[in-house]
């Protein structure tokens, strides 16, 4: 079992260095071929991401898949009206565990005597709306539930759906590679993995992972620019809001309380559904005492969570 999941963490840990390696070198080839793209960040941004879609994940996926895997279970379907519940409850889950990332990066924050970027937030607010779109809204979806998801779970319910769903969580959050991610990633990716095991159908996490990006990173974006938000970040003072400021601003507030309609409709749902979280044992049982020890303390998946904790403490301290 213990060589298996280090085969397992040896796969996304190689991964991992080829979709460093493709980032690096399509953005060094982007300056070879031409210097003045490298001072467009959009054009700098697809040089890295897009091989990174297009070579290092399907390579990773070639690896993991390698790895022999549970023969797959009949599909069950979701209605319209459970996945609707579903991505409530996952909205108001991932809004909470953001406020709590939050609190633990601003608390490290004063500790250090300074601030703990938040890299998405100001990574979607650099990015041209419709990059931000392709990319985070299309493009990252597809891939990590795959690589995170359907590829993962499928390789580790035997163990039983409890280790999976937590693993699938904690590997797709320490990817992020951020502290002010991690806690919901942890969240999210847990909770797509509940609903894989039990459908066994990637469509359903896909589809909400696309919703979710589209509301946080897409259209909270376009409203926070509309609204002047990026100006009063860059330290302008706005004096006189313009008509269409104003108009962003009151669609910034409306879009607000809907947010807050969606988070509260989430949290009754969860008190209302709190039982139906069952998670099956495996075929093969690992002992409780035991389970973290086989799991994580193997020199592959060592390798992978030693170097995406390096990631996040580096992010901490710059």
């Amino acid at each position: 079992m213990k060589k298996h999941f280090s085969k397992l963490g040896f796969m996304y840990f190689l991964g991992t260095i080829l979709v460093f390696a493709v980032q690096i070198g399509g953005t060094k080839l982007l300056e070879l071929l031409n210097p003045a793209w490298s001072e467009n960040y959009n054009i700098v941004f697809l040089a890295g991401m897009l091989p990174m879609y297009i070579i290092a994940m399907p390579i990773m996926a070639k690896c993991i898949g390698t790895i022999p895997a549970e023969s797959s279970k009949e599909k069950k379907k979701m209605t319209i009206g459970q996945w609707m519940i579903a991505f409530f409850m996952c909205y108001a889950g991932m809004y909470i565990c953001n406020f709590i990332g939050i609190f633990i990066t601003t608390g490290i924050g004063i500790l250090k005597q300074g601030s703990v970027s938040n890299v998405m937030a100001e990574l979607s607010m650099s990015l041209n709306p419709w990059v931000n779109l392709f990319v985070v809204v299309i493009c990252a979806p597809i891939a990590e539930e795959l690589l995170f998801r359907k590829l993962l779970i499928d390789r580790t319910v035997k163990y039983g759906e409890g280790v999976s769903v937590v693993l699938s969580g904690f590997i797709f959050a320490l990817y992020h590679g951020n502290l002010n991610q991690f806690v919901y990633a942890f969240f999210m990716g847990a909770f797509w993995g509940f609903i894989y095991v039990k459908t066994r159908n990637i469509r359903y996490t896909i589809v909400m992972h696309m919703v979710m990006n589209f509301f946080g990173s897409f259209v909270s974006t376009l409203l926070l620019k509309a609204s002047g938000y990026d100006k009063l970040m860059a330290g302008e003072m706005l004096t006189d809001f313009t008509t269409s400021e104003m108009m962003g601003m009151a669609a910034l507030g409306l879009y607000g309380m809907c947010l807050i309609a969606f988070v509260i409709t989430g949290i009754v749902l969860w008190i209302v559904n709190r039982k139906k979280f069952v998670l099956n044992p495996g075929q093969v049982v690992i002992e409780k005492g035991n389970r973290f020890k086989t799991i994580i303390l193997n020199w592959g998946m060592g390798l992978f969570c030693i170097f995406w904790l390096v990631q996040i403490v580096r992010q901490l301290l710059a």
